[in-house]
């Protein structure tokens, strides 16, 4: 099974970035713009800008945190698929 590991766009003046994993993308981006994805993302509609596919949940959430975390790395993919 396949685990993705995606970076979101806030559509809107104010551009935001959210950053999430999951196993069905399709499916987790229409949760998100529909109200029913994470508490941070309600509110607001968003446009996939990047994802990455791992074969494990484990690597998957460990690139998660690592985007998260990594500042300089998380701008670059944002300023990169913009």
């Amino acid at each position: 099974m396949s685990y993705y590991v995606y970076m979101l766009k806030s559509k809107g003046v104010k551009s935001i970035t959210y950053i999430g994993y999951t196993k069905n993308i399709k499916q987790r981006i229409a949760l998100h713009n529909s109200g029913k994805g994470a508490k941070f993302t309600r509110g607001r509609t968003w446009e996939l800008i990047y994802k990455e596919i791992f074969k494990s949940k484990s690597k998957a959430i460990s690139r998660e945190y690592y985007i998260k975390k990594n500042r300089t790395l998380r701008n670059k993919i944002k300023n990169k698929y913009i």
